[in-house]
């Protein structure tokens, strides 16, 4: 099996490989996001571990990148940011397994053929309303041809709104599906990130996709505004 390791910390990486090739893995390490990058297009690897604080390129950009590219290698992210929004953004970009540091070395192994075994991943179709598009496995938002920026939990909120498009679909049901199930903090930040989203896929262009349903909820126009 060949495993691509980007980590910037040169003894850990070392201490890694070692321990992956007694584990009869072949290991490439490389220390920075540009070489990731590099690595990971011109060269078949079954699966990456990724650093998320790596010079040049960041991790979670490495991730986004390789989307975008059309390279569907399975990513685990190793990372000592173990905060829940640090790994709902790095699954939001990509990563199909995150694993914080300190690790438990024989987790990571099994993680690694676990992945391994599951393969990249097809290609997620792409989700349409009207003019509006939203590629999740490339991360990419078109409002016709123009390619609009989100942040992660913006992309994150737009990409529950297309899936159930025409629905209307309550606040709760954004917070359990975009933020947390377990999610207790104030309901009003839907209202928020809606507000955000609009100024970004409708006030620009004219139009009004996103809809309030006044005391239930929101609906996309299945027409894109």
């Amino acid at each position: 099996m060949r495993v691509l390791l980007v980590e910037d910390e040169v003894g850990l990486a070392e201490t890694v490989r070692r321990g992956l090739t007694r584990e009869g893995f072949v290991v490439e390490v490389v220390h920075d996001g540009e070489d990731a990058l590099w690595a990971a297009t011109e060269q078949p690897f079954d699966v990456i571990v990724l650093d998320i604080m790596i010079p040049l390129v960041n991790g979670y950009r490495v991730v986004e990148e390789l989307r975008r590219r059309e390279v569907w290698t399975p990513i685990l992210m190793l990372s000592a940011k173990d905060g829940e929004y640090d790994q709902s953004d790095a699954f939001d970009l990509g990563a199909d397994d995150y694993l914080t540091k300190p690790f438990s070395f024989v987790l990571l192994v099994a993680r690694l053929r676990a992945l391994a075994r599951r393969g990249a991943p097809e290609r997620p179709t792409v989700l349409t309303a009207g003019d509006l598009s939203l590629d999740p496995a490339r991360h990419r938002v078109l409002r016709g041809d123009v390619e609009l920026s989100l942040t992660p939990r913006e992309f994150g909120l737009l990409e529950f709104l297309l899936r159930r498009k025409g629905d209307v679909v309550t606040k709760t049901e954004i917070l359990r599906a975009v933020w947390d199930p377990a999610f207790d903090g104030d309901a009003n930040v839907v209202e928020v990130y809606v507000r955000y989203l609009r100024k970004k896929v409708d006030v620009p262009f004219g139009r009004t996709a996103i809809r309030t349903e006044r005391g239930t909820g929101y609906r996309l126009d299945p027409d894109g505004g």
